[in-house]
């Protein structure tokens, strides 16, 4: 076809779109393609503008490493990584315990027994004994299903950024018993701000942003049979629930952590205080498929400053 003006361009893009075989990805890519163009057209799109765009785009690539990915970072900060999981996952119960995967998921973390530690070097925080249970939608235990587990320290690293922590600190992999439980003691994590040296940062600061993620845990149970389920477990005391970063906390998904001044706890080497921390995980038939891991390595170099941005009233563009 012969360009004539705008919408001609838009049919001609349509109508080799329309040639793939494949009819998921000719599905996604006719929508993208009419999404993208009504969008340049509904914001009036300047020549200017559409350059930044391109170069806010490449960037993202040229920052995400073996130990960081802000392409991921991006689509939690817009709230598409919320959105893709809430629209595939809960079906007719419409609640779920699925959650976002997150920018720091590695794979090959330690098999670590029942019970055991996932604090893998001197690492702050209060110790917490945690208990879960995985359960299919008939509320029967899901025995021997993997579940991994990984999170910030309680100054807000994950190890992958902090070459003060050992490898694979505050990760490990554990078994569900005949009951679908597992347990394991860690330290409480704390909330921590995302990065914002790259173009993440700036779209949070134009909007006036903060840039904190609430303190929790992540939890990817895998088993065959059933669709491998991300989540995260947000503390019920964390003063950012409701205005996360990456938009991921669900009522669903807040935990309580119990407090415990006077109790012995259940590792008799722990003096002072600790912290308890139970909670239930449905998951659902389907493909128990892992997808490539965001992160590959522990960073090489320094660990990064935290900045933390406020919540203004008011965004700048920087």
């Amino acid at each position: 076809m012969i360009i004539q003006n705008q919408a001609d361009l838009t049919r001609a893009v349509l109508a080799e779109v329309a040639r793939t075989p494949d009819p998921r990805l000719r599905r996604v890519l006719s929508a993208a393609v009419q999404h993208l163009h009504d969008f340049v057209r509904d914001t009036e799109l300047t020549e200017a503008e559409f350059r930044q765009i391109c170069a806010v785009i490449a960037k993202c690539g040229q920052l995400t490493t073996p130990s960081h990915n802000e392409v991921v970072l991006a689509a939690g900060s817009l709230g598409v990584s919320a959105l893709v999981c809430l629209l595939n996952n809960g079906g007719s119960m419409g609640e779920t315990t699925a959650n976002l995967m997150g920018p720091f998921w590695r794979q090959g973390s330690p098999l670590t027994p029942h019970g055991g530690s996932i604090v893998r070097s001197p690492t702050p925080g209060y110790p917490v004994f945690v208990k879960a249970w995985v359960r299919d939608e008939a509320d029967q235990p899901v025995a021997r299903a993997e579940v991994d587990i990984w999170q910030a320290s309680g100054d807000g690293y994950y190890e992958n950024q902090d070459p003060q922590q050992a490898d694979m600190n505050l990760r490990g992999k554990f078994m569900t018993d005949a009951h679908g439980c597992i347990e394991f003691r860690t330290v409480k994590p704390s909330g921590y701000p995302i990065p914002v040296d790259g173009p993440v940062g700036a779209l949070i600061r134009a909007q006036g942003r903060h840039n904190m993620r609430p303190a929790h845990i992540h939890f990817l149970i895998h088993k065959p049979g059933y669709k491998t389920q991300f989540s995260q477990l947000y503390s019920s005391d964390d003063p950012h629930l409701t205005t996360d970063v990456q938009f991921g906390v669900t009522q669903a998904l807040v935990g309580e952590y119990v407090l415990h001044e006077d109790q012995p706890a259940p590792d008799a080497s722990i003096a002072g205080p600790w912290y308890s921390l139970e909670h239930r995980f449905v998951v659902t038939p389907g493909e128990a498929a892992l997808p490539p891991p965001p992160i590959t390595a522990k960073t090489q170099g320094p660990r990064p400053p935290l900045v933390v941005l406020e919540r203004t009233t008011q965004g700048e563009l920087s």
